[in-house]
């Protein structure tokens, strides 16, 4: 028997096997920290402690030898956590589980070791350390969970059709992972995925989103992202990305695969930010694309206006995934609306008017807005690549000169609405926010510098033009 007593120097560890004589049970560490420790992964925080009898008296035990005064209970699942230094230790009573059609919600009846590692959704999150003085530190591993470490392969304990069905959350579990440990889950479990890809219903959507930030916050998300589209599970719950695969073909030409040109885009993303909410801008960038795709002779295929129209399909699909209808919502909205302008400010060599008012209308988006723009490109052609990174820097360059010189991000007009009643004697009306709107035009287009002086003079030019007459 394989014994791993070095992973288990902590002092807690110590205090839990003493709890665990003291209280005549067996203790057993088992799940991510085994797996994590194995993997020589950064150091585990949390910590899944498994007992032969009560969880809840195991805890209060521990954190008595352990000097803690709060030991969090939860009765209705037997489980208790106790919080010492920088761990959090989860104590619970072995049990074996069975399900009912409906509901991913298990029957919980106590059991043994061996129907606990049962119960596990992978064979390398069974893996089990005994706790008890005579085997400290002994592996257990009934599964074969180390030989699956050792070869990168998710699969599952039991039959994996019955595994995912009797919870099918951990179909999104089984591609989280592959994704974050860059492993490779078992044809049967692929097979059994696509088959109980429709069992994602009874799913919240929240625990969805729970795997899926996870999946989109790992080192390369497209893995997941396209696991998630071969295996059905993506077009539930995410369908517009979804719907961007596939190439059409008229008259000899054809568009890119849009899905997987995404799917390099949010890699490419996830290499220069962790910011998760500029990861999902990236993932959803493009899909405009698929309502807008028209086939124009001579021209060919054409995506007019895509970026506008995702961004008018993100409120659906944030209220869908249940998540903030806040700032998130309105800083990825606006990064895909603008998302083709960078490349625009390009195509009109770089003007001081288009720079401003891309300024004027990103704001402190500005930046992630150029991270987008540059992982945008996927070409394999390196060359082309570099042309397009150096024309990017051009941008960034006239950006840079035009907003020290005319300080138009996060804009306030030199002018306010007072201002102008006052000057023209003017109760509210339209005529202000024309006025104030002009002023503004002006400056973006360059016509005025940022100024109150020169907004002055062009406001009381505009109010004649308007046929108002100043004081």
């Amino acid at each position: 028997m394989t014994h791993y007593k070095e992973f288990l120097v902590h002092p807690a560890f110590e205090a839990i096997s003493k709890a665990a004589h003291e209280l005549h049970v067996e203790a057993f560490v088992i799940g991510g920290f085994v797996r994590d420790k194995l993997l020589k992964r950064k150091e585990p925080k949390d910590i899944d402690v498994v007992t032969i009898g009560s969880g809840i008296i195991l805890a209060q035990k521990v954190a008595e030898i352990l000097k803690v005064k709060k030991v969090t209970v939860f009765k209705n699942f037997g489980t208790a956590q106790v919080k010492w230094k920088e761990l959090e230790l989860e104590f619970v009573g072995a049990r074996k589980e069975s399900y009912q059609r409906n509901s991913r919600k298990p029957i919980v009846e106590n059991g043994s070791l061996a129907d606990d590692q049962n119960r596990r959704d992978f064979t390398i999150n069974a893996l089990a350390l005994d706790l008890g003085p005579e085997n400290f530190g002994a592996l257990l591993d009934p599964f074969n969970g180390l030989k699956d470490l050792e070869k990168g392969l998710i699969r599952t304990p039991l039959e994996p059709g019955t595994t995912f069905s009797d919870d099918p959350l951990r179909m999104l579990r089984a591609i989280r992972f592959a994704t974050q440990l860059d492993f490779t889950i078992s044809q049967e479990c692929l097979a059994a995925i696509g088959e109980n890809a429709p069992r994602l219903e009874i799913i919240s959507r929240e625990r969805i989103s729970e795997e899926l930030h996870k999946i989109m916050r790992s080192p390369k998300p497209s893995r997941g992202v396209i696991l998630l589209h071969r295996c059905n599970l993506l077009k539930q719950f995410l369908p517009e990305v979804s719907a961007l695969a596939g190439v059409e073909e008229i008259g000899g030409q054809s568009h890119k695969d849009n899905f997987y040109h995404t799917a390099q885009v949010v890699d490419n993303i996830a290499h220069t930010t962790d910011d998760l909410w500029l990861r999902y801008a990236a993932l959803f960038h493009d899909i405009g694309k698929a309502r807008t795709k028209k086939f124009i002779k001579p021209t060919g295929w054409t995506f007019h206006h895509h970026e506008y129209v995702g961004a008018k399909m993100l409120p659906k699909i944030f209220k869908r995934m249940k998540w903030p209808l806040g700032e998130p919502l309105r800083y990825v909205r606006k990064v895909v609306e603008l998302s083709s302008r960078p490349q625009a400010i390009v195509d009109e060599q770089a003007t001081d008017s288009a720079a401003r008012r891309l300024l004027f209308d990103a704001g402190d988006a500005i930046e992630d807005l150029m991270l987008l723009a540059e992982a945008d490109i996927t070409t394999r052609n390196e060359r082309k690549k570099q042309r397009f990174l150096n024309n990017f820097q051009e941008v960034r360059k006239r950006l840079k000169e035009v907003e020290e010189k005319d300080h138009v991000r996060n804009f306030q007009p030199p002018l306010s609405g007072e201002e102008i009643m006052k000057l023209f004697k003017l109760s509210p009306g339209p005529e202000i926010g024309q006025i104030k709107n002009a002023v503004k035009e002006a400056i973006l287009d360059g016509e005025i510098q940022n100024n109150k002086e020169e907004a002055l003079a062009f406001a009381k030019a505009k109010a004649r033009e308007i046929g108002l007459a100043s004081s």
